[in-house]
């Protein structure tokens, strides 16, 4: 059996998100004031102890915003998904849709980067609840970017993981 490694740098997937994201961003009928990528979050105890997803996951959003050409005030990361009493790695997903129409973003864009294909959370959470978050809390447009899913493109990155995980192997 091969795990394989993490891949939040790797070019054919930070690639495709963005084409992905350039395409759904092409079909709204607004422009988003924030584009937000939501990640799954782990509690913050975890980062302190040296588990390192969280940096993945906001050198994701870095490289995601740079190959989108956006500025820093128009991407952010967060994470979702937080249940029981300690603190989780923040900004909180679900908190950030509540702040951010009274910071005067009105139209936003959410899309799961961490997820390969969407599922329950993503779409219950994200797209149902922090929807209805943002839109009780004055924002006027909300639109989420479903994951890559079994795009053809969703499936070149897939296939770039299991290949470079079979060198040497096959």
């Amino acid at each position: 059996m091969r795990v394989a490694a993490p891949w939040p740098d790797d070019p054919v997937y930070i690639d495709t998100l963005a084409a992905s994201v350039r395409e759904q961003l092409g079909r709204l009928d607004f422009a988003p004031d924030m584009i937000v990528a939501s990640f799954h979050g782990i509690p913050r105890a975890y980062l302190d102890k040296g588990d390192p997803y969280p940096c993945f996951c906001w050198k994701t959003g870095r490289l995601l915003r740079e190959a989108l050409g956006l500025p820093q005030e128009r991407f952010m990361v967060t994470f979702q998904s937080r249940f029981g009493p300690d603190e989780w790695v923040k900004p909180y997903t679900i908190d950030t849709m509540q702040e951010l129409p009274g910071r005067g973003v009105r139209k936003v864009a959410i899309l799961a980067p961490g997820f390969t294909a969407d599922c329950l959370e993503t779409l219950e959470e994200l797209d149902v609840e922090n929807r209805a978050a943002f839109l009780r809390a004055g924002g006027e447009h909300f639109a989420y970017i479903p994951c890559l899913n079994d795009s053809e493109a969703g499936m070149r990155v897939i296939e770039t993981v299991v290949r470079r995980e079979l060198m040497g192997w096959a």
